[in-house]
């Protein structure tokens, strides 16, 4: 059975056409050997490129993390009471702490080329802290300005979160995620850095379809210039591939000027004007000229236990989504398999970014950027340098305030077309640790199955019953801590 499944042995070859043939199949479905560190990288976490290639490698950085950058504070600052103004100076004070925390995790903490911004799992602890409070101050008759319920729901997530980031801080530093690493086989590690990929397709191509015109050419050209034509153009081709984010979103975006400039949103919704539109932002002109954002400016943070605890599980969520993405940039930096140690460190120090960023008040913790890990699989350029490059862009332009806001105003579905394909490269980095499993063993194919299967099912029906009838399934009467927020948290988290 053996051998006419397989064609014959070596010598089978020998028998003409029909034995080169089987031949031929052989090689085809031979396995590849197997790699502890990934190949064809071209600049691994030690090496850099020249000095001008490194520095539009690092801005090409700094513009993937806009688009997380811009998304937390425009869905956070409206329920606060703020407007354009309070929402230029929060992206303006995300991209400061971003900058510094990412410093911090090259120098001191995995030292690995990964960038550390605002976190998604943070948003639903924060619209709870925000309608808490809008809801005391209804019930107590409190009158207040919009940009006061602004700094008071501020105050009340940085209490939250400066609390909350001692459990990461716990967790890491004294050696708890340690021991939990050693226990991560191959096949353990792939659920969860191929999740942290999949968990994030409603950034994707949903939020690319709420402007089809502009989303879509965006996503063929990156497809186009990193995919097709470095096998056109040979090395030239390889350059234009390296920058196909940079070009894209030029290109793109000077498409959706003309198309603003000529009046092709004017008659239409004001959703697709607001996704569609190079002018809607409101970001431009509310940002100052100079602003240096500064610890503690939206006044003394407040504190409150159910607060806290639901901000503990954002911060559990974002220590899982964040191991996976420092795995997949260790993998893409053609690093060895991550010590657990280091790994460990790692963790430590993002509960201090979470501390720095409830410090400044962001509105949302910290956490690996999961579409700049798929940016190091893009490019295959792996280098530490590069990301300390992009830092350094982040901390001018959050000080220059109408340059960052300029950059800032690229429409979202532009920004959505580039997750569409940066986040697959982070769920394939997950995948390709199925290379040290044997994959012919039923145990196996269960527990990759199930536990994939299962982490897309069981947030799909968290989010879909809170769609419906506006709770998550479990609901206490507790007052101290809400047992529906951080179920919500923990389970609607991919």
């Amino acid at each position: 059975m053996a051998v006419g499944l397989g064609g014959g042995g070596p010598g089978a070859g020998a028998g003409g056409g029909a034995g080169a043939g089987a031949g031929a199949k052989v090689d085809e479905f031979a396995p590849f050997p197997i790699k502890d560190q990934l190949p064809g990288v071209d600049f691994c976490v030690s090496s850099s490129p020249s000095w001008p290639e490194a520095i539009a490698l690092g801005f090409q950085h700094y513009l993937v993390m806009l688009g997380t950058t811009v998304i937390i504070p425009s869905i956070l600052v409206p329920l606060m009471g703020g407007g354009n103004v309070e929402k230029a100076e929060l992206i303006s004070t995300l991209l400061f702490v971003a900058g510094i925390n990412t410093l911090l995790q090259t120098w001191f903490g995995t030292r690995l080329p990964v960038v550390f911004g605002g976190s998604y799992a943070f948003i639903i602890p924060a619209i709870a802290i925000i309608l808490s409070i809008n809801n005391n101050n209804n019930n107590n008759n409190a009158f207040l300005s919009p940009h006061q319920r602004f700094k008071q729901s501020m105050r009340a997530i940085q209490g939250a979160l400066i609390i909350a980031s001692i459990l990461q801080m716990v967790i890491g530093f004294f050696g708890f995620w340690r021991i939990f690493s050693r226990l991560l086989s191959p096949l353990a590690i792939v659920p969860p850095v191929t999740l942290t990929g999949l968990g994030l397709y409603a950034h994707g191509f949903p939020q690319l379809a709420k402007c089809i015109e502009i989303g879509l050419p965006a996503l063929f050209l990156v497809v186009f210039l990193s995919q097709f034509l470095p096998h056109m153009m040979k090395s030239k081709g390889i350059i234009l591939a390296r920058f196909a984010v940079l070009f894209s979103v030029a290109v793109v975006w000077v498409f959706a000027e003309i198309l603003t400039v000529a009046g092709a949103y004017d008659n239409k919704p004001p959703n697709t004007q607001i996704s569609c539109r190079t002018d809607r932002s409101g970001l431009l002109s509310a940002a100052p000229w100079i602003r240096v954002p500064y610890p503690f400016q939206w006044g003394g943070p407040t504190f409150d236990a159910g607060d806290t605890f639901a901000m503990m599980a954002a911060c559990f969520v974002a220590v899982v989504e964040s191991s996976g993405t420092i795995i997949a940039a260790s993998r893409y930096g053609s690093a060895t398999p991550i010590p657990p140690s280091v790994l460990s460190r790692g963790i430590g120090w993002l509960g201090i970014g979470t501390l720095l960023a409830a410090g400044f008040g962001t509105g949302s913790g910290s956490t690996a950027s999961v579409e700049n890990a798929g940016l190091l699989g893009l490019t295959r350029v792996g280098s530490r340098r590069v990301v300390q490059i992009s830092a350094g862009f982040m901390l001018f332009f959050s000080v220059l305030g109408k340059f960052g806001a300029l950059l800032a105003s690229i429409p979202l579905p532009i920004m959505a077309a580039l997750y569409c394909v940066l986040f697959a490269y982070v769920c394939s980095a997950g995948l390709g640790f199925l290379q040290f499993c044997n994959l012919n063993s039923f145990r196996t194919k269960f527990i990759l199955g199930f536990s994939l299967f299962m982490g897309l099912s069981v947030p799909q029906y968290f989010n879909e019953y809170l769609l419906i009838s506006g709770r998550g399934p479990v609901h206490t009467g507790a007052t101290w801590v809400c047992t529906f927020e951080l179920l919500q948290i923990l389970c609607s988290t991919t």
